[in-house]
């Protein structure tokens, strides 16, 4: 059986702000790491043995 599901905090304050701003401005990724990303998904996927 599952465990419940705990309920998320609501943020608040400069918490709150921080957020928002991470949202607003986030940070860029390098064309290497997109590679990298790409690359692992690839292979997983080269092994995966259900479809969607």
């Amino acid at each position: 059986m599952a465990r419940p599901i705990k309920e998320t905090p609501t943020l608040r304050g400069q918490e709150a702000r921080d957020f928002e701003q991470k949202i607003i401005h986030p940070k860029s990724v390098s064309p290497n790491d997109v590679r990298d990303a790409r690359d692992s998904y690839n292979r997983v996927m080269s092994i995966a043995k259900f479809t969607f």
